[in-house]
Formats: structure tokens, C-alpha cells, sequence
């Protein structure tokens, strides 16, 4: 779509077009898009009736919506500052509506709103602020097949007069380096818009391309249809969805496990594993027996354990990543069954429960192998760098549970906690005889005998009473 959508909004029927509505990060507040004027500011206003006719209309039948994005993308100054919801035009005030309740108050209902509505940021835009962040859709390294980088199917073998009836062109696709991709046998990186004309009736939609094998030989053109969101609620290949699975496959567009798929011809179970295609919502599987991943990823070296993860559809966390033209250095990685090659996930598609379940980290310290070594031999180790949920530094110790499997924490050692409350050992009571040989009934239960130096006066008065010849036995009487 030309840039003239932007200065003239109101040249798409409201019932053919769609709406921008925008998310100011920092002001949480939902408005209606403008246009961008001159200096890339975004010109924006509040999402009532009153200003409807104010409203930017994207001409949903006409050029492709991605295309006109990532034109809009380019001319705002700050892109990243916001969020962007597509609704149609007649239901952009209600919607609004309904993705501010869901920024004051959020709820899941308000959240699978949002999720349908929200506008990505345009795959070649973050490419080119990522380089090699992001591998390219075409990386053969990191490729399941064609890692020779050549070609699966002839360009003279397609049949592009009989494709240009249904909007797809091969001029178009060359300019927009998406045949090479059609040739080595990948689906394109973009969406493109096609139309199917039955004579009384015209259909128009998006889709992704790719070929398969034809019957003779020849390569036959597949279209995979932009869907509003994935279908995850009916048994895919047999399997039915659980709700963390549902969870992970729209938060990061991986299920993260492997499960059995059943083949609907042969019944064979076929362990794989499950993404969404992010341009079509479209439900992926790949067979795990076929995933390949590489020795090592921007120069660390994966070891057996970290490459077996991946296989088994895991994120790992991989430190020291050689990103030529980013300061971080770390992410997660996890395969991609649509991509067909380990994906970094950053931002919000980061899988923080990994983190929490990984035995070396606790509240967001990661201990060194000397330190976790020290904890799984029950030792309390001090640490100095813990940090709180406003950045600021606190010291203490950690101790592994053994019976909880969980790490325990104290600002005071333990271990000197437990010396000063221990019981102090009981002294045990000497054994008194009387004249007529008789135990103290206080002391008849004690068998150790007296020590020399229990039997000793206690002082130099005792000593004379002893000494005195018939001394009077000291009367327990009352004083007068």
C-alpha cells in the first residue's frame, strides 16, 4: 500500500477497510492513528464516535496490509514506543473499548482480544535492527533441508501464466527476494494478497506461498490462508491441546514438548514437535526424527545434553552469543517447527519459567559450577550480588533443601543460628550420701560416682564444721 493512505484516510468504504488504533506505552492509553506527519511524530486521537471520520482506514482488499505497515513503521520516529491493533473500521470504537479494559484491568477473555488485534512489528524491520540477531528465514545452516544452499524446483518448470490468475506474480516475487526462497523449496517470509475469480464471484485473501511436488513432477503452488488466530481447540492430528500448551504455543509461538501425532492414513504415532507459523496462524508440526541442529550457535558450542533439548522442542539459554551488532550477548533458543531451525526468543516471548526451574539460578542469580557444587553437597554458601526487585544490591545465605528440593535463604548464617539456640547439655546431678549411706532421692536414679574433687568442701568454713568433733547438725528450724 502507497503512503497516500496515510494522507487520505477517508478514501476506503467502512465496510472494506480497517482501522490502526495505538498503544502509547508509557500512557497506557488506547487512541485511533492519524497519520504521521512531517517530522515522523505520530498524529494520533481518542477512539470515539465523535472522531470517527479522523480515523487512518487501511484498505483491507486492496495491497497488502504488511506492505503498508512496514511503510508506516519506517516513518515514525520511535517506533518501538507502541503497540498497534487492526480492527475493522465499523467495530474500532468498541474495540478500543475493550483493549483498555483489558490495559486497566487485565483479564484472559480481555487478553485473547488483544492478541487478535495486535499488529507485529514488520519482520523486515526487526531484521535490520537485529542483523544477525534474527537468522533469516533462508540461513542453510540452520535449515532442515537443502543445507548444499541449492535449489529443489526449476523456475522454467512453474506455470506462472496460469499463477498470475490468482494474483501471483514472478516479477513481483524476484524484486522481493521471496523466489529464491519458493525455489529451495521454503514458503515465503511475507504474506502476499491473492484473488480467486469464479465469475459471479470474486474471492480475495492473504497467504503465505510455497510449492510441493505435483503429480508429474512439476512444482504445484500451495497457499497457506492468514487465519485470525490458531485453531487450538479441536485435536490436531489427534492431539488435544492442554491449557499450558495453549499457553506457550500463543506466548511464544512454540508448544515445547514433544507429542504424538497420528497419521491419518497409516495411523502411525509420529513424535513431533508443534509451532504457529507468526505470519498465518497456522498450526505447524515437525517430525522430531527429522530435526537438525548445529554444533554450535554464534559461536558457542552446544553441548550433547543442550542440543538434545532443542530436539525435544526445550528452550535453552545460551550465554556469549556473537551478535556482531547488539550489546546483549545472551537468549534463549528453541526450535522452530514452521522455521525448521532453533529461533532466539527475546522480549516478551522469553520462556521465564525456564529460568525458574533452572536448578543453578535462584532469585535471578546464577550460581557458578564452584557454588552449585558446594549446595548439592548441603553446604550454605554467602552470597554478596543478589538484587532486589528495584536493582538494588542485598547479601545472604543459601542453602539447598534436600527434602524440598528448593533453595533457602537467610540474611543470618544458618549454621551460627543453629550453635547459639542448640540446648545447652544438662548437667547431671551428684549422687549425695547421707551418714546412714542413703542416696539423695533427688540424685538415686544418677550411677556415676562422685569425683574426687566433688567430695572436697566447697570452702574453708565447710572445712572447720568438718573438722569439729560432734558439730551440731544445722537446724532446719525458724529463727527467733
Amino acid at each position: 500500500m502507497s503512503e497516500q493512505a496515510i494522507e487520505n484516510p477517508q478514501q476506503y468504504p467502512e465496510q472494506l477497510s480497517d482501522v490502526l488504533l495505538v498503544m502509547d506505552k508509557e500512557k497506557k492509553k488506547i487512541q485511533a492513528v492519524m497519520g504521521v506527519d512531517g517530522n515522523g511524530n505520530l498524529k494520533t486521537v481518542d477512539a470515539t464516535k465523535k472522531n470517527q471520520s479522523q480515523f487512518m482506514r487501511v484498505d483491507r482488499a486492496g495491497d497488502l496490509f504488511t506492505n503498508f505497515f512496514s511503510n508506516f513503521w519506517r516513518q515514525l520516529k520511535d517506533p518501538t514506543h507502541f503497540s498497534f491493533f487492526k480492527v475493522p473500521a465499523k467495530e474500532a470504537v468498541e474495540t478500543a473499548k475493550q483493549i483498555q479494559k483489558q490495559v486497566d484491568t487485565p483479564t484472559k477473555e480481555g487478553e485473547a482480544v488483544t492478541a487478535k488485534h495486535e499488529v507485529k512489528e514488520p519482520k523486515e524491520q526487526t531484521q535490520e535492527a537485529k542483523k544477525d540477531v534474527e537468522a533469516p528465514q533462508a540461513t542453510p545452516k540452520m535449515q532442515e533441508t537443502e543445507e548444499k544452499n541449492d535449489h529443489r524446483y526449476k523456475a522454467e518448470d512453474v506455470d506462472w501464466k496460469n499463477l498470475e490468475n490468482f494474483g501471483v506474480n514472478k516479477e513481483r516475487l524476484e524484486k522481493d527476494g521471496q523466489l529464491d526462497l519458493l525455489l529451495k523449496g521454503y514458503k515465503t517470509n511475507k504474506v502476499y494478497p491473492t484473488s480467486f475469480n469464479f465469475g459471479s464471484v470474486i474471492m480475495r485473501s492473504e497467504a503465505r506461498l510455497g510449492f510441493q511436488d505435483g503429480e508429474n513432477g512439476k512444482p504445484v503452488l500451495m497457499m497457506y490462508g492468514v487465519r485470525h488466530e490458531p485453531n487450538l481447540h479441536t485435536p490436531f492430528f489427534g492431539y488435544e491441546f492442554t491449557k499450558e500448551d495453549k499457553e506457550n504455543l500463543l506466548k511464544t509461538g512454540n508448544m515445547g514438548r514433544v507429542v504424538e501425532l497420528t497419521n491419518r492414513k497409516t495411523g502411525e504415532k509420529i513424535p513431533s514437535v508443534i509451532s504457529i507459523d507468526h505470519l498465518t496462524n497456522e498450526v505447524i508440526a515437525f517430525r522430531q526424527d527429522r530435526i537438525k541442529v548445529p554444533d554450535e550457535i554464534k559461536g558457542v558450542k552446544l553441548t550433547e545434553d543442550q542440543k538434545q533439548d532443542l530436539k525435544d522442542g526445550k528452550a535453552i539459554y545460551l550465554e556469549g552469543l556473537n551478535f556482531k551488532n547488539s550489546t546483549n550477548k545472551n537468549a534463549y533458543v528453541q526450535f522452530n517447527a514452521d522455521k525448521k531451525y532453533p529461533e532466539y526468543l527475546f522480549g516478551d516471548k522469553a520462556p521465564k519459567q525456564t529460568q525458574a526451574h533452572d536448578p543453578k539460578t535462584f532469585r535471578g542469580k546464577e550460581f557458578s559450577d564452584e557454588q552449585y557444587k558446594q549446595l548439592t553437597e548441603g553446604k550454605t554458601i554467602y552470597v554478596s550480588d543478589f538484587k532486589d526487585g528495584k536493582g538494588q544490591p542485598y547479601k545472604g545465605y543459601v542453602t539447598l533443601n534436600k527434602e524440598t528440593e528448593k533453595y533457602d535463604f537467610s540474611f543470618r548464617n544458618p549454621n551460627t543460628l543453629k550453635k547459639k539456640t542448640q540446648p545447652a547439655e544438662s548437667h547431671k546431678t551428684q549422687v549425695a550420701v547421707n551418714s546412714e549411706g542413703k542416696t539423695n532421692e533427688a540424685t538415686k536414679n544418677i550411677r556415676e560416682p562422685l569425683k574426687p574433687e566433688q567430695q572436697k568442701p566447697k570452702n574453708t568454713r565447710q572445712q572447720q564444721r568438718q573438722n569439729e568433733p560432734n558439730a551440731p547438725a544445722k537446724s532446719k528450724g525458724v529463727r527467733r
